[in-house]
Formats: C-alpha cells, sequence, structure tokens
C-alpha cells in the first residue's frame, strides 16, 4: 500500500470515526485515539512512526496559533493570574508529583529521568477538552482560563522536560541554572514572536489577496515556532505571541473577504490537524508495546493506574489548595468563584499528542525508555477515556452549563445601537452636500429607526418591531435568491457573476439569522 493511499484511508477512517462520535454524543479525540490503536494492528497498514521532532514542528504551531486567533485576549489578561497558576504552577506541580511516584515505583530510575517523565505527561491537551466545551453553554471564565491555560502550558513543560534531558545527559543539575534558563526561553519567545507578529500586521496589508494573506498567517506559525527554537527559546511563547500580536491587530488590516476566508481555513485545519493527530496517537501503540520486555502486564497495569491517578489527584490538588481555599478564605461570598468552577477546571485535565512526542524524543540511552514511553501512552489512554467521556456528564451534573440565552443581552445591543449610531452620523453629514444630500436623506430615515429599536432593546423595551425588520429583509432577500436561480436556470448567468450575487446574499442571509436568533 503506498504513502498516498495510506494516508487517504486514513482522512476516511477520521471523518468516519468523528460523525460515529457524534452520533454516541462522546468527544471524537476518544473515539479516534481507539480507532487509532485498532488500525495499529492491522496487518495491511504500514507501521506509521510518530517522529517527536516532525510531531511537535508540523501540528502544534497552527493550533497554537488557531487558538490564539479565537482567544478573547481582554478576557485573557483579567484572568492571567488563575492562567499562569495552572500553566506554570500547576504543571510544575504535577511534574513534582509524578517524579515521586516514578522514583518510589521504579527505585533504580534516575531523578533526571523522574522529573522528564514529570514534565512530559504534566501538561493537559484541551483539544479534547475543547471537542467538549463546543457543545456545551459554558461560562466565559472557565472557558478563557482553559484556553489560556492550553496556550502557555506546553511552554512549561518543554522547558523542565529540556532542562531535565540535559541533566540526565550531562549528570548533574543545577537549579538556579534551570531558573534562569526557564526565564531566558520564554523572554526569548516573547521577542521573536512580537517581532515576528509586527511584521506579519505590517505585510498583509500590502499583499493585497486574501489567499496570500491567510498563507502568511500559516507562515507566521511556523517561523516563529522555528526561528524560536533554532535561537534555543520557547516556540510555543513565540507562536502564542505571534499569534495575540496578528488576532489584535487583524480587525485593522485584513480586508472583510479575507477574515471570513480566514476562519472556514483555520476551522479546517484545526479539524484535520486534531483528528489525525489522535489517531496517530492510538496508532503508536503496536510500535510502544512491542518493545517492552521484562515487566509482567500485572506490574505495567499497576504502574500505569497509579501514575495516571497521581495526574488526576495533583491537579485537583493544586486546583483547590492554591485557588479555591484562599479565595474561601479571603473573598466575601458575593465575590466568590462558585466551587463547581473549580470542580470543571480540575476534571479538564486530558493530555495529548505534545506528552507523547515529548517521551519519543527522549534520548536512547535514557534508563528504561521504553517503559516512561509507555506509561506516558497510557496516562493519555486513561485521562481521555476517563475524564474525557465524562467531562460533558460532569458539566451538566454540576449545574454548570448555563441556561439557553434568548434573545439579544444589553451589551450586544448597546454595541449594535453604537454601529448603528455612527453610520447615522456619516449619513447626516452627507446631507447637506449637493451630490449626495438627496441619496443621504433617502437612507436617513432608515438608520434612524434602526438606532431606535435597537437603543430600545438595550433598554429592555419591546423587540416586536426589530424582529418584525428582520423578518421581512429576510423573506425580501430569499425572495431575490429565488429569482435569481429562476434568471440562472433560464438564461444562464455566468458562473462567476452567480458565485459572486449568491456569496453576497449568503453573507447577508447569515447576518440576518444570527439578529434573529439574538432577538429570541
Amino acid at each position: 500500500m503506498s504513502l498516498a493511499e495510506t494516508l487517504l484511508i486514513l482522512a476516511v477512517i477520521c471523518v468516519t470515526l468523528s460523525l460515529l462520535a457524534q452520533k454516541l454524543n462522546a468527544p471524537y479525540a476518544v473515539m479516534l485515539v481507539l480507532g487509532g490503536m485498532a488500525v495499529a494492528f492491522v496487518p495491511q497498514i504500514p507501521d506509521f512512526r510518530l517522529d517527536p521532532e516532525f510531531a511537535l514542528a508540523f501540528f502544534l504551531p497552527p493550533l497554537l496559533q488557531a487558538g490564539a486567533w479565537r482567544t478573547d485576549w481582554a478576557e485573557f489578561r483579567r484572568r492571567l493570574d488563575a492562567i499562569l497558576l495552572l500553566a506554570i504552577g500547576a504543571v510544575l506541580f504535577t511534574a513534582a508529583c509524578i517524579a515521586l511516584v516514578a522514583k518510589w515505583l521504579l527505585p533504580g530510575l534516575p531523578w533526571a529521568a523522574a522529573v522528564a517523565l514529570g514534565a512530559i505527561v504534566a501538561p493537559p491537551d484541551a483539544v479534547a477538552a475543547a471537542a467538549v466545551l463546543k457543545r456545551l453553554r459554558m461560562p466565559r471564565g472557565i472557558v478563557s482560563v482553559l484556553e489560556g491555560e492550553s496556550l502557555i502550558n506546553d511552554a512549561a513543560s518543554l522547558v523542565l522536560y529540556r532542562l531535565a534531558v540535559g541533566a540526565l545527559v550531562a549528570g548533574q543539575f543545577s537549579v538556579a541554572q534551570a531558573g534562569l534558563s526557564f526565564l531566558g526561553t520564554g523572554f526569548g519567545g516573547l521577542l521573536i514572536g512580537y517581532a515576528l507578529g509586527r511584521a506579519a500586521l505590517w505585510a498583509m496589508p500590502r499583499l493585497e489577496d486574501s489567499t496570500l494573506q491567510i498563507a502568511l498567517s500559516f507562515l507566521l506559525a511556523f517561523a516563529a515556532y522555528l526561528l524560536a527554537e533554532s535561537f534555543h527559546a520557547s516556540g510555543v511563547i513565540a507562536v502564542v505571541t505571534g499569534g495575540f500580536v496578528l488576532s489584535r491587530g487583524q480587525r485593522r488590516v485584513i480586508s472583510a473577504d479575507a477574515r471570513q476566508q480566514s476562519l472556514a481555513v483555520w476551522d479546517f485545519t484545526e479539524f484535520l490537524l486534531n483528528t489525525l493527530v489522535f489517531i496517530l496517537v492510538g496508532m503508536q501503540l503496536a510500535t510502544i508495546t512491542a518493545r517492552l520486555s521484562g515487566h509482567g502486564l500485572v506490574e505495567l497495569g499497576l504502574m500505569a493506574l497509579a501514575l495516571s491517578a497521581v495526574l488526576v489527584l495533583s491537579r485537583s490538588a493544586w486546583v483547590y489548595a492554591v485557588s479555591w481555599l484562599p479565595e474561601r478564605l479571603l473573598r466575601p461570598a458575593e465575590q466568590r468563584t462558585p466551587a463547581s468552577h473549580y470542580a470543571v477546571v480540575s476534571w479538564a485535565g486530558m493530555r495529548g499528542v505534545v506528552s507523547l512526542a515529548a517521551a519519543l524524543a527522549l534520548p536512547l540511552e535514557t534508563p528504561d525508555r521504553d517503559l516512561l514511553v509507555f506509561l506516558t501512552f497510557c496516562a493519555i489512554f486513561v485521562t481521555l477515556v476517563l475524564q474525557g467521556t465524562t467531562l460533558e456528564w460532569v458539566i451538566r451534573w454540576l449545574g454548570v452549563e448555563e441556561p439557553l440565552r434568548k434573545g439579544m443581552t444589553a451589551e450586544e445591543a448597546d454595541a449594535r445601537r453604537l454601529i448603528a449610531r455612527a453610520a447615522l452620523a456619516e449619513l447626516e453629514g452627507h446631507a447637506d452636500s449637493p451630490i449626495d444630500g438627496a441619496v443621504a436623506g433617502d437612507l436617513i430615515p432608515e438608520f434612524r429607526n434602526i438606532s431606535r429599536v435597537f437603543d430600545a432593546v438595550a433598554k429592555g423595551r419591546s423587540r416586536a418591531e426589530l424582529r418584525a425588520r428582520l423578518q421581512l429583509r429576510l423573506a425580501a432577500l430569499r425572495a431575490g435568491q429565488k429569482r435569481l436561480l429562476e434568471q440562472h436556470e433560464g438564461v444562464g448567468l455566468s458562473e462567476e457573476l452567480l458565485a459572486s450575487l449568491t456569496s453576497e446574499m449568503d453573507h447577508e442571509e447569515i447576518r440576518l439569522l444570527a439578529l434573529l436568533r439574538a432577538t429570541g
């Protein structure tokens, strides 16, 4: 079987398993890992060995930038303390707990190797959690903290991992040197990511082509990661920083057409990479187990369960001890975050491809290397199956999911009223123009009505007038669409003209439907 055929088969399997996950209302990450494990033992499928450097350099940058692109920057800054406590504090605490338990289970294992194992499995992969959270109406605070954590925690774990591997090779470890290296790699990643992000913002409006602008956004992700890694800085921090810079400035430098196209391209890219990542993770089982020797199945199972339990319990212990308890002691009751929110954050700790890639990148001379890789795979599998399949149930059981919102919030109505008033002011400025005055005079009453309707919504008054206007606009738009298609069937408009007109009307219909949903 050729490589092209194999990749095509894997793509079909990914889509099929994703559809099955939707039908079963299960996280697709779990279905893909299980499917990959089954595929790994099919004789006709070639042995897919996941190259660790390739996995990190190919999969990680676009997934990180996609996360940074959609992150709410204001919310990220507002909750930066909680994000850093998880992304750095929880990672270091979990790594220490895993190292202690690994050293207890394997007394002959060097401390550096134990710390490396801790760094490997410490960072949760938010991809699986995001697959659950997207289906639910979650409080903004929980989503912001989990998304923010996923953007930074890989950097903390990979820096610790490299320090541990360096100590393993050199035979010595300096806490002071480790601290300086940790700060240096992070600061270097910030500088490189910021510089490349600013350069991309400068270049994008000069490209004047939406396809090239989207291509540049992809190049930014890979360039930031590879350049930072070449200077021994944090590639993860560089990608996230560049993504933040681009995300904050893209509305001013990228055309509306490019923004709409980029959303579709990045959505597809995320789906493709995520599905491939998890099925490739599952396919590594056959390779990993084939190299194990000297340990019985019962012994391996007990060690895997012990380390997986430590992963789950250490995250919960950190969240409650460092965040929940101080808040209960220092804040008045009306300002406290509900305890159920902490439960969801502590339970959303599934591991993923970064952990497996780091394990596979361990030096060949690492003591018990095959066992450490196997334990990493088991940690990924257990957390995905245990937490991934129950996270949605936990969220619903705790009552964290927000009720279905009917109608437009006052905040949204205020924003829309702001837009309508600015548009009205612009038209009124042309009212006395000898050239544009007549046209502006025809449009001004319409925009005054729009501003008045949103003003009523913002102040909690009737929304019936707004709904009536939107429904009439939608009916008129659909009548125009129907007539256009009839004309095309009768006369035969050019495909280019038809595509342009239907695209324009599709965007308007999407906008009107979104407004109708917002009005309840």
